[in-house]
């Protein structure tokens, strides 16, 4: 690790090992918002391919695709993207290849992943890629595995997985123990790589970002800029403090992050956030996001559950709530649930936004405005709104998101930024639609509502670029895009107001 921590060193970073986390990244220097930690390409990564769907194996895209006439696996946008990751591929192509066609099939992107994995690995051995400190094998093999807290289950299932690994490969001195331990690995350290937005495109193993240690309340974001993963700070962090980033959704009570984290990770957490555990404060803040609210219409307040079950009382107003009314309301909920979800995959949208807005008018009636339980209907009524080119509804809906993201992703947070810029997006169209719609008003009105419609989509274009150029920085095409739509806004507002004035 000599070799890491000195190429670390000059980018204001540096190495600890702490004994109730292991290794550590830290900042040799004072990190502020928006400026970049680190960068690194993957070690190794494949794209989200499925039966579906395919994506290019150097891009991520997924237009004009070729499938590859030897394995008949792998996809490419172009002879760029094929010409960039030949020489890793032309050895697992060959691999691909011998295998029958139900076999094939069984080439998961994890497996290839896995396979990648030691085919990169012999060929910097013979030199063929280069080995560089932040790399190489070795900061694979330092990865933690957790093995030994792993279930026998799940065991059984990376045997399985690297027995399928070692017949692909067939590689002299191969140890299918070792790469059992490197697909637990991967449970563990490989990070979803995502568009801009967000959206899942692959997976990859970044061993030197993978070091950065995990925080519910974290001073940097982990961003993708095409397959290169990028590090922001969020928050200022001073000199010796520790860069930490979210491995997990944020927006959740204390108990459903440590849950997932214990499953996902094999760690509990012990951040600022965490450590509130049982605090009245902490109590609150999970009954507002996953519990229920006050029977009152009028009343702001949450419940807890009475000291004999039979029901909930509210911490504001003392009101109960009968426990079988909300299991009854909770019922009907789930089925609706299913219900909807079915709707959903086999693509009838029209019933499914109608279960949807059913399932919204129950939740409001035993969550509270806050709770995320009501946020990811809404969430999933705006996806299918905006699939049915449902603009003005969308809107309604996004804006009605808006607050509670504001609540649970405080300061800069992505997601918090690209639902703005989703609202602007919406608004911006709305203002077009409405030209349409209304181009035989009255002059001077048809100005005043477009102008209305402008200032809105100027707003929340601002709001999305002010947290995105620190979660995003301002060069890559994405926020090149979110700018030049703010400036446009900016010059069509200030060109209405002349216009008015003029008149």
């Amino acid at each position: 690790m000599e070799e890491l921590q000195a190429s670390l060193q000059p980018r204001g970073l540096t190495l600890s090992t702490f004994p109730d986390k292991g290794r550590s990244l830290l900042a040799a220097r004072d990190f502020y918002p928006g400026e970049v930690i680190i960068s690194q390409e993957p070690y190794v990564c494949v794209p989200n391919n499925s039966l579906t769907e395919s994506r290019c194996d150097g891009c991520f895209s997924k237009s004009n695709l070729k499938k590859c006439s030897a394995c008949h696996v792998v996809w490419y946008c172009g002879s760029s993207c094929q010409k960039l990751e030949w020489k890793l591929h032309r050895l697992e192509c060959q691999l691909l290849a011998k295998l029958d066609k139900e076999r094939r099939k069984s080439v998961t992107p994890t497996i290839r992943m896995m396979v990648k994995l030691y085919l990169r690995r012999k060929l910097q051995n013979e030199n063929v890629i280069p080995v560089t400190a932040m790399d190489n094998y070795n900061l694979v093999e330092a990865l933690v595995s957790h093995m030994s807290d792993i279930d026998e289950k799940q065991l059984l299932l990376y045997a399985q997985m690297a027995n399928l690994v070692n017949l692909i490969l067939q590689l002299p001195n191969i140890d299918i123990k070792e790469i059992a331990e490197n697909f637990s690995k991967f449970a563990c350290n490989a990070h979803t790589i995502c568009d801009s937005e967000l959206r899942s495109l692959g997976t990859g193993l970044y061993p030197v970002i993978s070091i950065i240690n995990h925080s519910c309340l974290p001073n940097a974001v982990l961003v993708f800029e095409g397959r290169l993963a990028v590090v922001r700070a969020v928050q200022h962090i001073p000199k010796d403090s520790e860069v930490s980033i979210s491995y997990v959704e944020t927006a959740a009570s204390t108990i459903t992050r440590q849950k997932t984290l214990k499953e996902q990770y094999l760690f509990t957490c012990t951040c600022v956030r965490c450590n509130k555990l049982g605090q009245y404060d902490d109590i609150q803040e999970s009954a507002i996001l996953e519990g229920y609210r006050c029977r009152d219409n009028g009343c702001s307040g949450f419940l807890l559950r009475e000291s004999d079950e039979k029901g909930f009382v509210c911490q504001q107003c003392g009101l109960i709530r009968n426990k079988e009314e909300i299991r009854k309301i909770a019922s009907d909920i789930k089925a609706l649930s299913d219900k909807a979800l079915k709707c959903t995959s086999s693509g009838n949208l029209q019933e499914a936004i109608v279960l949807y807005k059913n399932i919204e008018k129950l939740q409001k009636e035993v969550c509270h405005p806050f709770s995320i339980i009501l946020m990811r209907t809404w969430e999933k009524l705006l996806e299918i709104l905006m699939q049915l080119e449902e603009w003005k509804e969308a809107l309604a809906i996004c804006r009605l998101t808006i607050p509670v993201y504001e609540r649970v992703y405080p300061g800069f947070h992505p997601l918090l930024g690209l639902q703005y810029y989703s609202c602007g997006k919406l608004e911006w169209l709305e203002k077009y639609l409405a030209l349409v719609i209304d181009f035989i008003l009255w002059f001077t009105s048809f100005f005043h509502l477009l102008l209305g419609e402008t200032d809105d989509a100027i707003k929340s274009f601002t709001k999305a670029v002010d947290i995105l150029r620190i979660t995003h920085g301002t060069s890559t095409p994405f926020m090149k895009e979110l700018l030049m739509k703010l400036e446009e806004a900016r010059a069509e507002a200030s060109f209405k107001l002349s216009s008015r004035e003029d008149s």
